[in-house]
């Protein structure tokens, strides 16, 4: 009997696990997660530890937010068994980060040690990744709630290693090479991301399409869980529709 693909989900930057309750739309699929290593330094490595995660599965979907949708990026290209679509949100093939001054402070604010970190870095790192929209999410966010985020699960070596992985990382060359259908969500506000990001990776991915959702920002499924999960839904249901997968 043929079974429905699992879903996998893969952390972003703080390399927190999804929680997987708050998206209700996707309650009669299977869902997976997990947390990333620590102080990994280049994406190939983390695709590796993707690998491993998937490695029972015998049909799987990858949904990769922000950094790990450059991980799940990573991970496609190789074209492994049992892919059968790809879900990226707010995600990137090359570095992302556009603005020079914006990429200024992050790495210098990056190197500042112990509570500096803490009250420096993941400050500035939680204003850009906030947007206006976060506090009337589905469940509101704040620049401190996102700074709480980073200080519970993103140790300071950890942080350099994977600002270190997405700046060098680059896999623009290589999209091509992903062959399953892919849905490119973006928020309608992301000051972190450059905006020709999606645009790229949809130049680059032979059968991809973008979902632009309104009124989120880069924490979207933080922030909007339900909207998010209905757009990954509804994706599937078209793309992947016929009896062997439905759910």
């Amino acid at each position: 009997m043929n079974t429905s693909p699992t879903i996998v989900l893969v952390p972003c930057f703080s390399g927190s696990p999804w929680s997987l309750e708050q998206l209700t739309p996707l309650s009669d699929w299977s869902l997976r997660t997990m947390r990333l290593p620590e102080a990994l330094d280049n994406i190939e490595a983390y695709a590796d530890f993707l690998a491993e995660q998937v490695a029972d599965l015998d049909r799987y979907i990858l949904v990769g937010d922000s950094f790990g949708a450059n991980i799940a990026i990573a991970f496609a290209t190789r074209q492994p068994r049992g892919l059968e679509a790809l879900i990226l949100s707010g995600g990137f093939a090359a570095d992302p980060v556009t603005d020079p001054l914006t990429k200024l402070h992050l790495t210098a604010a990056a190197f500042l040690p112990g509570a500096l970190y803490r009250q420096i870095t993941l400050r500035f790192h939680a204003q850009a990744l906030a947007s206006p929209f976060d506090a009337d999410g589905q469940i509101p966010w704040s620049p401190s709630t996102i700074r709480s985020l980073f200080i519970k699960n993103t140790p300071r070596r950890s942080y350099l290693s994977r600002m270190k992985a997405a700046f060098s990382a680059n896999y623009l060359d290589k999209l091509p090479l992903i062959q399953v259908p892919t849905l490119i969500l973006t928020p309608a506000y992301d000051r972190l991301i450059g905006e020709n990001a999606a645009r790229l990776l949809l130049e680059g991915i032979p059968d991809a399409v973008e979902a632009i959702l309104p009124n989120t920002g880069h924490m979207f499924r933080f922030t909007h869980p339900v909207t998010y999960a209905n757009a990954i839904q509804a994706f599937l249901q078209v793309r992947l529709a016929n009896d062997s997968i439905a759910v």
